[in-house]
């Protein structure tokens, strides 16, 4: 077996770069959107049965992924995929054909999937050779990526008035050069698969999936449901809708950029059942909180609570030993994505059949169960 140098502080920052990349494109791609429905000139519902191949794409990739970074090594795998998606979301910008946007959103999705799945074997691996807390940084850069690629479409339409097509042609250049600045320091290796190919879960990566799975239905849900829940229960003004999800990935972000410290300082365990149990706060005073402010604080404390379940638990794949890395990470990705998808439409038929209240009080119970199961986890992670 060739024999590879040790990763290092390089590899930690190329890491950190392709995270801003998956958060950068996935933010980017968000305003085109309502670009790519009028265009089509589809409606909500066609466009809404469209944008599910972007989840189908990324499902179908996700557990294959893992084995892709074990044949090819992380830096083949991540440097094509960086390159593709900048591509495909310029291709994005000036579909007009409904049956040529199909498998561009699908390759699009798979891609996502990719990216996010294989990013994630590496950052695994780097923090296991620096024999200290990385991950939540890690997944912080994502986040950062989200709100500049968001941020900076505003800016160049808004204020400079560039078209929607030369703006895209701008975030995906960016795209391209930060991925193809870290390729060489991306690892030229990806894990073990054990001689498997598809990344199925399997003892207590089961559980750290449920949890994965969770988590990413809550982010979901307070995305898509937060706005409505704003303008519809508590009478906000349509202006205002967005401003629980903000308060919500400001806390999110900030946590994050600061978790790798408080994990140090705290502990995995108290920073994962402790945060659950302050998320299972905040969801009871949106749904009870009489004023305002307290409405708010409780975005504030989800979005804290929240924060770093997920880069915590993709810390623990590495300790496990009943699944290889490459597997593991794919396993776990593929059901925390599962829940994206499911979370919008579980929350709205819930909705439909009861109340908002009564999703919502759903949401509390589910971050309440996922403290049970974090509990169970670190009981028999290392066994």
């Amino acid at each position: 077996m060739q024999e590879y140098k040790r990763p290092g502080l390089a590899e930690q920052h190329a890491t950190r770069a392709i995270f801003f990349v998956g958060g950068f494109g996935a933010a980017s791609w968000a305003p085109l959107v309502p670009l790519l429905k009028a265009r089509l000139g589809i409606a909500e519902d066609v466009l809404g049965m469209l944008l599910l191949c972007i989840g189908i794409g990324s499902l179908l990739t996700m557990p294959l992924s893992g084995a892709a970074a074990v044949r090819l090594g992380c830096r083949k795998v991540l440097t094509a995929a960086g390159l593709v998606y900048g591509a495909l979301l310029l291709a994005l910008s000036t579909v007009s054909s409904f049956h040529l946007a199909v498998p561009l959103l699908l390759i699009f999705g798979a891609t996502m999937g990719c990216i996010d799945v294989v990013v994630n074997i590496q950052a695994v691996i780097v923090e296991k050779a620096a024999g200290r807390r990385l991950m939540s940084g890690m997944h912080a850069l994502w986040s950062v990526g989200g709100f500049a690629g968001a941020g900076l479409f505003g800016i160049w339409v808004g204020t400079f008035a560039l078209t929607p097509l030369v703006s895209t042609g701008i975030a995906a250049t960016i795209m391209v050069l930060v991925t193809l600045s870290a390729s060489r320091h991306l690892l030229p290796y990806g894990g073990d698969a054990g001689g498997k190919l598809l990344a199925l879960p399997k003892g207590i990566v089961t559980f750290v999936g449920i949890i994965a799975c969770i988590a990413f239905l809550v982010e979901g849900a307070i995305m898509d449901w937060g706005g409505v829940f704003l303008t519809t229960v508590r009478h906000f003004d349509m202006a205002l809708a967005g401003t629980g999800f903000t308060v919500f990935s400001a806390a999110m972000l900030t946590m994050r950029l600061l978790g790798d410290w408080t994990v140090q300082k705290l502990g995995q365990e108290r920073v994962v059942i402790g945060g659950s149990l302050l998320a299972v706060a905040g969801f009871l005073l949106i749904i009870f909180a009489p004023t305002v402010v307290l409405l708010y604080l409780g975005f504030f404390c989800i979005g804290v609570g929240c924060a770093n379940v997920v880069p915590v638990f993709f810390s623990l794949l590495g300790k496990q030993h009943v699944m290889p890395i490459s597997l593991a990470v794919p396993a776990v990705s593929t059901l925390g994505y599962l829940g994206i998808l499911m979370g919008p439409a579980t929350i709205g038929f819930i909705a439909h059949q009861m109340s908002l209240y009564a999703a919502f009080t759903l949401l509390a119970v589910l971050v309440l169960l996922q403290a049970v199961i974090a509990a169970y986890v670190y009981r028999h992670i290392m066994e």
